[in-house]
């Protein structure tokens, strides 16, 4: 046993990126740690949110209940979040949650003067901390063809209608946390991974078929995943990844009479992600904190005493069975 190991060494390749999406690959590895980075982009990346909200005036057809719950699924921009302290750590504050290692202060003053409903929206919270922003979609797409800036014309997350004489007014403290905590929380929209499936298929066999066979066949499948070659008249297939596995291609050859006309895989060491951000950091920045966030938690089982004694444990067992001959 002395000298095996199963250390693996897995790599990423980018397929498409964007601020809000990215979609990658992952090689050389197995389901366990493909799981583990899902599940620590969606509940253990740590943003920022609203968490406490002290209410001076409301005179909204909203509760003061209500209009918290709202304010604190408003998604922040977090890229300060990985620095920051969580308020039940920080000594500065002594665990208050108020301090400016901890917290960003938002403060909300609006109301309706006219005659039109006034929308009271995430524009309008002001904040302490200018890294510490409402999330605008629209930054950096305002511009159409013509160079005009449509950028004013967003008007952000919609929190309230005021109508004549209604105010608003209060005091809100964004702090750090994580989804497992609250979705609130939470960086991510969506994270997906599928096995990258492989596909074989019989050539001899499928000449054996006509074409209207072969398009009966193709149609079988939900998703576009096969295609016959206008040249060739030979079936190839045009997209592997929109296969979702329902084998009814599978069914479709062993219902014409032909099983094993085609051959489909899953990949056990490679995988393609889906990673879709609330806009709270950018999708790429989510995948790079939950690795950091990924290994930590793996140096801190790697040297645990509980590890190690276990290592020990283990180091004597594979010495006792290496003396039994």
């Amino acid at each position: 046993m002395d000298g095996v190991t199963y250390q693996r060494f897995p790599t990423v390749k980018i397929r498409e990126m964007k601020h809000e999406y990215m979609k990658f690959e992952l090689r050389e590895t197995d389901a366990s740690i493909a799981n583990a980075l899902r599940r620590v982009m969606l509940a253990e990346v740590p943003t920022i949110a609203i968490d406490l909200v002290e209410i001076e005036s409301n005179s909204s057809v909203l509760n003061d209940e209500f209009l918290s719950h709202r304010l604190g699924l408003i998604p922040l921009v977090s890229d300060k979040a990985m620095d920051m302290r969580f308020s039940r750590d920080c000594d500065a504050c002594d665990g208050d949650g108020q301090c400016q290692y901890c917290s960003v202060e938002f403060l909300l003053n609006v109301r309706c003067e006219g005659d039109q409903t006034l929308d009271v929206t995430s524009q309008d919270l002001r904040s302490a901390d200018m890294a510490a922003m409402p999330v605008d979609f629209e930054i950096g797409r305002g511009f159409d063809a013509g160079g005009y800036d449509h950028s004013n014309d967003k008007k952000g997350i919609i929190i309230v209608k005021l109508r004549r004489g209604q105010e608003l007014r209060l005091r809100a403290i964004a702090r750090k946390g994580i989804g497992k905590d609250h979705a609130k929380w939470s960086p991510a929209a969506t994270v997906t991974f599928m096995y990258e499936p492989e596909i074989h298929i019989n050539e001899e066999l499928m000449e054996t078929l006509t074409l209207t066979e072969k398009l009966n066949w193709i149609e079988s499948s939900p998703t576009k995943v096969f295609d016959i070659d206008p040249n060739t008249q030979q079936v190839v297939v045009v997209d592997p990844e929109a296969y979702t596995y329902d084998d009814e291609v599978i069914k479709k050859s062993e219902a014409m009479g032909k099983p094993g006309l085609v051959e489909i895989y899953a990949k056990d060491d490679s995988f393609i992600f889906t990673v879709e951000s609330t806009g709270a950091i950018s999708a790429y920045q989510l995948v790079i904190n939950a690795l950091e966030i990924l290994k930590q938690k793996l140096d801190a089982v790697r040297l645990s005493d509980d590890t190690q004694e276990n290592d020990e444990q283990f180091g004597e067992l594979r010495q006792h069975m290496g003396g039994v001959s």
